[in-house]
């Protein structure tokens, strides 16, 4: 059985580190909030630390983790997030995306999948962003295929 309150005490909690004026808090903050993405209060800080003005190192690392989850949320967030993205910001967030998808070629084809539903969707700008998404996970090439 999920504890709602004590997973919003956690968010809220790592909300607050997400804050914090050391790029090592808050790259820890977007890792582990990454793990709470589908959760609505998880939104907020999130966006605001994968588009970390102080250090990039937070924007790769809140997107590895987001990535990672190989799920809609994740790819949500991230989508959203490059929709607004920099061209620096962008930079890192494929970096994250190469590091999790350049190795199953499966991994890849179901991220592609959820990219292409999430560039239909009715929200512009995570379609605007999981456009820009797909197209960066295009060029990958990744080391596995199946037999």
């Amino acid at each position: 059985m999920v504890d709602t309150d004590l997973r919003r005490a956690v968010v809220a909690t790592l909300g607050g580190l997400g804050r914090s004026e050391d790029w090592r808090d808050r790259a820890d903050a977007g890792h582990s909030l990454a793990g709470f993405a589908e959760m609505q209060e998880a939104v907020e800080p999130l966006l605001r630390l994968l588009l970390d003005s102080g250090d990039t190192f937070v924007t790769r690392r809140t997107a590895e983790g987001l990535l990672r989850r190989k799920d809609r949320a994740g790819l949500t967030m991230v989508a959203s997030a490059l929709a607004v993205a920099n061209d620096n910001h962008a930079d890192y967030i494929h970096t994250a995306a190469f590091d999790v998808f350049s190795i199953f070629s499966d991994d890849l084809d179901e991220a592609l999948r959820l990219c292409e539903e999430l560039s239909d969707g009715t929200d512009d700008r995570v379609a605007r962003g999981a456009r820009r998404l797909q197209k960066g996970l295009a060029e990958i090439d990744p080391v596995l295929r199946p037999a």
